[in-house]
């Protein structure tokens, strides 16, 4: 059980030494690889495990794709939310007038928007163990979707959303990008979904992409990829593919606050090498 105290915390196999930057010293961990043979082009601090804020969402939605395709899950089943499942910052269902949404646009909303409410409801509709387990069938070890959506985090509470690292995330992305998440149709289905998200205020700002719709068919660019922000930490984690080929990519960062402007700024000159890497 997650507890408060200030040592190593464990959750299944995943422990939760999460790093506390001062000022002036924020923790940046990278993780860049080839498309086609998965070589490393570049890691830096790696294997640092991260909170990660959203991007343990992709494990959700990596469950949910491999539901809609063993059919265990229907995309036009209705969803309705309740007001347990109710969160603010992220999303648009917040917003909307309808209480009840097919399961597919539910993920939609969760690629597009990292919809925060969508997430909760797709979550109790499968069940945490379902998540953890799809976790651990994708050979994550310490990258995780702990929680649900929560707006106040207690002490008794999962201290993160998500964790993980750099090295686990972007060989999850290269996994997505060979069709070897569970298959090419799950594979394909979690791409798309990530294909939506509307955030290049991090890594992918560098590609020069229209935010709205991620395919530049001149320059034969795309981008899937899913962004986490919290306070202190930013994520970014994709693949992106060019005419010269394809990078998946992890960034994560933990900062203080006073770091933010340095730390974006170093996640868009990452997003630079890789836009050198997919379109020279």
């Amino acid at each position: 059980m997650i507890n408060s105290s200030d040592g190593p915390r464990r959750l299944g196999p995943v422990t939760l030494e999460l790093p506390r930057p001062r000022p002036g010293a924020p923790v940046l961990s990278v993780s860049l690889r080839d498309g086609a043979g998965g070589a490393v082009l570049a890691a830096d601090d790696a294997d640092r495990l991260h909170s990660t804020a959203s991007i343990g969402k992709i494990v959700l939605l990596a469950e949910i794709a491999v539901r809609f395709v063993d059919g265990r899950l229907a995309r036009g089943e209705p969803l309705t939310r309740t007001a347990e499942d109710a969160v603010a910052d992220s999303g648009l269902w917040q917003h909307l007038g309808v209480d009840t949404l097919p399961a597919a646009d539910l993920a939609a909303l969760v690629g597009a928007v990292s919809d925060n409410l969508a997430t909760n409801v797709l979550l109790r509709r499968v069940g945490m163990t379902a998540v953890t387990e799809r976790a651990h069938t994708l050979g994550l070890e310490r990258t995780a979707l702990l929680d649900r959506v929560r707006d106040v985090r207690r002490p008794s509470d999962p201290p993160a959303l998500s964790v993980g690292t750099a090295a686990e995330l972007s060989s999850l992305m290269l996994s997505l990008h060979r069709g070897q998440v569970r298959s090419k149709a799950v594979s394909r289905q979690v791409l798309e979904w990530l294909s939506l998200d509307t955030d290049t205020s991090m890594v992918a700002g560098a590609l020069g992409l229209d935010p709205l719709a991620h395919t530049e068919i001149d320059r034969g660019m795309r981008l899937s990829h899913k962004t986490g922000t919290s306070t202190g930490v930013r994520a970014d984690v994709g693949l992106a593919t060019g005419p010269r080929g394809a990078v998946a990519y992890a960034v994560l960062a933990t900062f203080d606050d006073a770091d933010r402007d340095s730390v974006l700024a170093s996640m868009f000159r990452v997003g630079e090498r890789v836009r050198r890497f997919i379109a020279g």
